[in-house]
C-alpha cells in the first residue's frame, strides 16, 4: 500500500475525521487530503507526529511493501498481542461527534471533553460525566450543575457525600433545604440537624426543633426540649394549633416557604 492509503486506513481506524486529524498536527484539512490522495508527503516533524499518534513506524508509513506497523517481521503470537493492544487503544482514544448541537459537538469522550454529551477526567456540557463533571446535569467525583450528584457535589439540587445547594442531600449537607447526616439550612432534616426549621435525633433550630433532642424558639423532643416559647415532649392535636399560632406570629413572611414545608410535618 502506498503512503496515503496507509494513512488513510490508520486515520479511519482510530475514528479520526480528516478535520480532526488536521487540528491534532496543526496543519489543513486540504492538506491531509492531499497526502492521503498520495499528492504531497508532510514534513518530518509530522512524520515523527503521525508515527507516535498510530504507533507505527516510519518504515511502515514511507515503506510501499512493509505491511508490519513495528517494520519489522513478527511472529503469528507478537501480531496477534498487537493486534490486541491496538484494539484496546482505539477504544480508549478520544472521540468526538462530527454532529454540533447548541454550538458544542454532539458528544465528545475523552481526557479533556467538552460537548453535549461529555464523558472524560474533566468533561462540560449539558449531560457531563467525569471525575471533574461541570454541566447542568453533572455527575463525578467533583460535581458541579444544576442537577449535581458526586463525591463532592455543587448545584441547585445537590446529591453526594459532601453536598451544597439549594436542595441538598448528603452525609454532609449544607443548603436552603438540607437532607443528611450532619444537616444545615434554612430547612434541614439530619442525625444533628440544624437550621431555621429542624428535624433530627439532635435537632437545633431557631424557629422550630423537632426530634429526640430539640432546641429552638417552638421544641418538641421526646426525650429533651427547651424551647423559648413553647415546649412539648409530643404532638398532640392541642398543641399543634398552638405551634402553628405561634409560627404565624414569629416568623417572618419572607421564610413563609418554610414554614409551610415545616407544617407538613406537625
Amino acid at each position: 500500500m502506498t503512503f496515503g492509503e496507509k494513512l488513510t486506513n490508520l486515520r479511519k481506524q482510530n475514528n479520526y475525521t480528516q478535520e480532526q486529524l488536521a487540528d491534532i498536527l496543526e496543519v489543513s484539512r486540504q492538506s491531509v487530503s492531499k497526502w492521503e490522495s498520495d499528492i504531497a508527503y508532510p514534513e518530518t516533524e509530522k512524520l515523527i507526529r503521525l508515527g507516535k499518534l498510530f504507533d507505527c513506524s516510519m518504515d511502515y508509513l514511507l515503506c510501499d511493501d512493509c505491511t508490519d506497523k513495528s517494520g519489522k517481521s513478527a511472529d503469528t503470537v507478537t501480531s496477534v498481542l498487537k493486534n490486541i493492544h491496538s484494539t484496546l487503544k482505539k477504544q480508549c482514544r478520544e472521540r468526538k461527534s462530527e454532529k454540533m448541537l447548541c454550538g458544542m459537538p454532539l458528544y465528545h469522550i475523552g481526557r479533556d471533553a467538552r460537548a453535549f454529551f461529555a464523558i472524560g477526567i474533566r468533561a462540560r456540557g449539558v449531560f457531563a460525566v467525569g471525575l471533574r463533571a461541570h454541566g447542568i446535569f453533572s455527575l463525578g467525583l467533583l460535581s458541579c450543575g444544576i442537577v449535581s450528584v458526586g463525591l463532592l457535589s455543587l448545584g441547585l439540587i445537590a446529591l453526594g457525600c459532601f453536598s451544597l445547594g439549594l436542595m441538598s442531600v448528603g452525609s454532609i449537607s449544607l443548603g436552603l433545604i438540607s437532607i443528611g447526616a450532619i444537616a444545615v439550612g434554612i430547612v434541614s432534616c439530619g442525625a444533628l440537624s440544624v437550621g431555621g426549621f429542624s428535624f433530627g435525633a439532635l435537632a437545633i433550630g431557631k424557629y422550630f426543633a423537632l426530634g429526640d433532642n430539640a432546641r429552638a424558639m417552638i421544641a418538641v423532643g421526646k426525650t429533651d426540649a427547651v424551647g423559648k416559647l413553647f415546649t412539648a415532649h409530643a404532638l398532640t392535636d392541642l398543641n399543634r394549633a398552638e405551634i402553628l399560632r405561634l409560627l404565624d406570629e414569629n416568623v417572618p413572611p419572607l421564610l413563609g416557604w418554610a414554614k409551610a414545608i415545616s407544617a407538613m410535618f406537625i
